[in-house]
């Protein structure tokens, strides 16, 4: 037997505009602009701009009363003069804080250049080849990846030319001709490994006794000079110390990766645009968001106006009513859309001002030593708001300050205890530790043990583990990378 029993369940759910607005939240200034836009290309009820007041007649202010009490449709429900505009100025229209037309982004034009590829097919059609060679070279350019290396084996090429392009050559042949590809411009272009890529751009300089050394030194003992094993070279080479240093720092001129060079190629060029910015006026922090982050949006007269005539009408049609269904839907949509972006401005604001209260000391001085532990839940405390919409607002959003660019979520760190039982950011250890492998001597560089002992006698106990996380995350090498002659 089935049994059946009621149950009553407390459930949470989001509604579409709470996820509309923490979508929105995290989009940083630009995207945000991309997602405007989009939304005004979608609903036809937004329209972009100052509205123009008096558009309406006063007399559409008035109660509908709707239509007859048997008809069902939904349209009978609508309350229209809900979606009539008003003469009132939208709060947020003044929620743009000092902003003024001086400040204004200005776009940076780029010229779109040629490919890569097409860059060094450019070259080979100065170059005399016969067919073969001609197919196996194009090939070969296109086997080039963005850092200027071909990284396949020559036998794959081969096989792929005889299936793809139906050209049966042997090995011998692409070398051949790879090393007339090899000759193009930029030097190092198509080599297959790092010491090949650097040792083609040392022969297209003049030879110098230097330049020989350098040659041979990544030819014949290149694992060695990667891990700085310099005494050994010494030997090896039987050079003096000066000789070695003048090869290295023949080889510490090259190109590693000779394809970035190329300023033709199409790279996406990332363009940052801070959504906040701090200035210190008399002594006093003053933040200001963004303008661009406050476009003035409003709702279309055209579709009030019908609304209006829907409801003056005394005969109403059901594609009239189907019409007006859809009004309501865009108008709604329209509505939300307005109401998030208000949301948004003032969620942004009232965090970043927390922010910046609770870093206040920094944001005077520029002192990193002077940061204050802190983590996503201080701020969300502070505001009173959820630690996921702080995540939001720190994770994607840069702010201008008088020392820099800066993204938000670097301000945040964790803290520990000094000698002095005070706690102390993370981010000022690191600063510290910055500090003392810069300074140190870079024939003997320290260790991770020495720099945790130098460190505990700054007053900072931490274990020799951690100063490598640090180093690891400030992208350090090791001390034997470190070396120097």
């Amino acid at each position: 037997m089935l049994k059946q029993h009621l149950q009553f369940k407390l459930s949470q759910k989001l509604s579409p505009q709470q996820i509309q607005l923490m979508k929105l939240i995290q989009l940083p200034t630009q995207a945000f602009e991309q997602r405007v836009n989009q939304e005004l290309e979608e609903n036809p009820a937004l329209e972009v701009g100052k509205e123009e007041k008096g558009a309406l007649d006063d007399d559409f202010n008035e109660d509908y009363e709707g239509a007859s009490e048997g008809e069902s449709i939904a349209a009978e429900d609508i309350n229209i003069d809900d979606y009539l505009s008003d003469d009132e100025v939208p709060d947020y229209r003044t929620r743009t804080s000092n902003y003024s037309p001086d400040d204004d982004e200005k776009s940076i034009p780029y010229a779109a250049g040629i490919s890569f590829n097409q860059y060094l097919i450019n070259q080979l059609n100065t170059i005399y080849l016969n067919d073969q060679e001609w197919a196996i070279a194009e090939f070969l350019v296109g086997s080039v990846d963005e850092s200027g290396y071909i990284r396949r084996p020559l036998a794959d090429i081969a096989d792929d030319l005889a299936f793809t392009q139906n050209i049966y050559c042997e090995e011998q042949d692409i070398e051949r001709v790879l090393k007339i590809v090899q000759e193009l411009d930029p030097p190092g272009i198509a080599a297959r490994t790092l010491d090949e890529c650097l040792i083609l751009q040392l022969k297209r300089k003049e030879r110098t006794p230097s330049i020989e050394l350098a040659i041979n030194i990544l030819d014949k003992s290149f694992e060695q000079f990667t891990k700085k094993h310099y005494s050994k070279l010494l030997h090896k080479f039987d050079i003096t110390e000066d000789k070695l240093k003048e090869a290295v720092a023949e080889i510490e001129k090259l190109n590693p990766k000779p394809g970035g060079s190329y300023s033709g190629s199409n790279k996406v060029i990332e363009h940052i645009v801070p959504d906040f910015s701090i200035k210190i006026v008399d002594g006093q922090l003053e933040l200001t968001l963004n303008g661009r982050n406050a476009p003035e949006l409003h709702i279309s007269n055209e579709y009030s106006n019908m609304l209006a005539g829907y409801k003056s009408a005394k005969d109403k049609s059901k594609s009239q009513k189907d019409a007006v269904m859809f009004i309501k839907q865009k108008l709604d949509s329209a509505k939300w859309f307005i109401d998030a972006i208000k949301q948004r401005q003032q969620t942004l604001f009232i965090t970043m001002n927390a922010i910046m209260q609770y870093q206040k000391e920094y944001f005077l001085s520029g002192d990193e030593r002077k940061l204050r532990p802190m983590i996503l839940k201080d701020i969300a405390d502070a505001i009173l708001m959820d630690v996921s919409t702080v995540s939001r607002v720190a994770n994607s959003k840069y702010v201008d300050t008088p020392y820099g660019t800066k993204l938000i979520k670097e301000y945040f760190s964790e803290s520990m205890k000094n000698v002095e039982g005070e706690d102390v950011s993370t981010r000022e250890i690191k600063s510290i530790l910055e500090t003392v492998i810069r300074d140190e001597e870079k024939k003997k560089p320290l260790t991770d043990d020495k720099l945790a002992a130098m460190l505990k006698k700054k007053g900072y106990p931490i274990a020799r583990r951690t100063v490598a996380k640090y180093r690891e995350q400030m992208g350090i090498p090791v001390a034997r990378l470190r070396k120097q002659i």
